[in-house]
C-alpha cells in the first residue's frame, strides 16, 4: 500500500473565524420606538371588547367560545370589526398570528379576546401531548406540573406577539377576564383583590411582558345605612392604570392614575387614547 493509499483526505477549508461582538459600539440612549403591549382586564359587561374594537386598524383574534364580538356587530353596539374564525386548538391560535407575521396586511392592532380562553387552548394542547389528554393528579395536575410544563409554550406565544410587534409594527392589545383572589399578605392581614383569571404561573410571565396592564370597573360609592354600609352608583365605568392593594394595574408610560372609560364605546377608546398622548408629550417635555 503507497504513502498515497494511506493519505487522509484534506480538510474541508474552515469558516474564518468571527470577530466578537463589540457591544459597546451598540450602546443608544434611544427607545424601540415600538408600539405598546397592553393588557386590559375587567369586570363582567364592562366594555372591554367594544373598548378594543375602537383600536386603530385592528384585527381580533377569538378563543373558543369567545364571541362576544360578533354578538355586538350583529346588535349594532359596533361597527363591523375584522376577525378570525374562533380559535378552537392551539396550534390555530399560533398560526394566525404567523400569518399575520408573513404575510402583507394593512392591519395595525391585534386584539386578543380572551387570554383566558388562550391559556386554557394551551394547557388542552399540553395535557394531550405531554400527559396523554389525563388532567388527573396523576397528569396534568399532580404536583402541578402540567402549568410549569405549558410555560414554555405560553413563552412562545408572547415571542410570538413581540415578532409582530417588531416585523409588523403592530399593538397588541389582550383582554382578560377579572377575578376576586386572596392576596396572601405577608405584612399583615390577607385580603380580597381584583386580578386577571389566569393561573398565576401564566400571569406571571405575561404580567412582565406587557407595558400596561389595566383594570377596568365600575365606580362604585359606599353610604352608611344605619349599621350597614350600601353601594351607590355603578353605572359610571373607570379604568384604572396604577397598582393598588384592591386591583392590579401598571403602566410604564406615565398615565394618569385613572381615566374616565367614557359613556359609550368610542368614548372609552377616545378617553385612553387623549390620556395616553398626554402622557408621552409630558414625558418629552
Amino acid at each position: 500500500m503507497t504513502n498515497a493509499a494511506l493519505a487522509r483526505p484534506p480538510r474541508a477549508p474552515q469558516p474564518a473565524k468571527q470577530p466578537p461582538r463589540d457591544f459597546l459600539a451598540e450602546v443608544t440612549n434611544r427607545g424601540s420606538g415600538l408600539p405598546s403591549r397592553v393588557i386590559l382586564h375587567g369586570v363582567e359587561g364592562v366594555g372591554k371588547t367594544s373598548w378594543a374594537s375602537q383600536a386603530p386598524f385592528v384585527i381580533f383574534g377569538q378563543s373558543l367560545g369567545e364571541t362576544g364580538l360578533e354578538t355586538l356587530i350583529d346588535s349594532g353596539q359596533v361597527t363591523a370589526t375584522p376577525h378570525f374564525p374562533q380559535w378552537e386548538s392551539w396550534d390555530e391560535v399560533l398560526a394566525s398570528v404567523n400569518q399575520l407575521i408573513d404575510q402583507e396586511h394593512a392591519y395595525r392592532t391585534f386584539a386578543v379576546d380572551t387570554l383566558n380562553g388562550v391559556e386554557r387552548l394551551c394547557h388542552e394542547h399540553v395535557c394531550r401531548r405531554d400527559f396523554n389528554g389525563d388532567w388527573t393528579d396523576r397528569g396534568f395536575m399532580g404536583y402541578m406540573r402540567g402549568y410549569e410544563v405549558a410555560l414554555s409554550e405560553w413563552r412562545l406565544f408572547l415571542a410570538l406577539l413581540d415578532r409582530l410587534r417588531s416585523e409588523k409594527k403592530m399593538a397588541v392589545v389582550c383582554l382578560v377576564h377579572t377575578k376576586i383572589s386572596r392576596f396572601s399578605n405577608p405584612e399583615g392581614a390577607d385580603f380580597d383583590r381584583f386580578a386577571a383569571d389566569l393561573h398565576h404561573k401564566t400571569w406571571a410571565v405575561t404580567h412582565r411582558w406587557a407595558d400596561m396592564v389595566l383594570f377596568a370597573t365600575f365606580f362604585v360609592d359606599t353610604v352608611k345605612d344605619g349599621q350597614k354600609h350600601k353601594g351607590v352608583g355603578g353605572q359610571e365605568r373607570i379604568l384604572y392604570t396604577e397598582h393598588t392593594a384592591a386591583y392590579d394595574a401598571k403602566n410604564r408610560h406615565g398615565l394618569t392614575e385613572s381615566i374616565a372609560f367614557g359613556p359609550d364605546t368610542a368614548g372609552a377608546w377616545a378617553n385612553f387614547a387623549a390620556a395616553l398622548k398626554d402622557a408621552k408629550s409630558g414625558a418629552v417635555a
